[in-house]
């Protein structure tokens, strides 16, 4: 890759609507980011589990923590309780099998490891996301037919 390609790689990333970029061409890696903290930093979020009881209604979810960072000035992260089940690729999420049908997941469902709770289209394939736990839906993070990013949270189990 030639240096005015990356140029005209950055300038397209520049004045689109993603947050994030990698591109790995043989042994050429390019990586871009809009965000505040860049794929090196990690920060740490703990996750607890609630065990479920079928007779019991569903508790209401905890309310968010905010955390404030000690490293120069301060950057305030909202912590939730639960897994988040994320996008594994850039593309339009559909919540239904179908706009015929209702929703896959709704706020409340209980859902298995393996259970599909929806469809990401990428270049004109539908791939089908499935729950990588067992828990309830506690929150639908998106959008029926919006575009979502690589890493973006779809659901928030618990």
């Amino acid at each position: 890759m030639n240096i005015n390609e990356v140029k005209d790689l950055l300038k397209s990333f520049d004045q689109s609507s993603l947050t994030e970029f990698d591109l790995k061409e043989s042994s050429f890696e390019l990586y871009m980011n809009k965000n505040d903290m860049t794929r090196g930093q990690q920060t740490t979020v703990a996750v607890t589990e609630t065990p479920l009881v079928s007779s019991q209604p569903i508790p209401a979810p905890p309310a968010a923590e905010v955390i404030g960072s000690n490293d120069g000035p301060t950057e305030m992260f909202v912590v939730e309780s639960g897994t988040e089940i994320v996008s594994p690729i850039v593309g339009v999420v559909y919540l239904s099998p179908s706009p015929d049908q209702g929703n896959f997941k709704a706020v409340g469902d209980t859902v298995k490891k393996g259970d599909i709770i929806c469809i990401v289209e990428a270049m004109k394939v539908m791939n089908e996301i499935t729950s990588e736990i067992d828990g309830v839906v506690a929150e639908i993070l998106v959008e029926n037919e919006a575009v979502v990013e690589f890493g973006q949270p779809l659901f928030r189990i618990q």
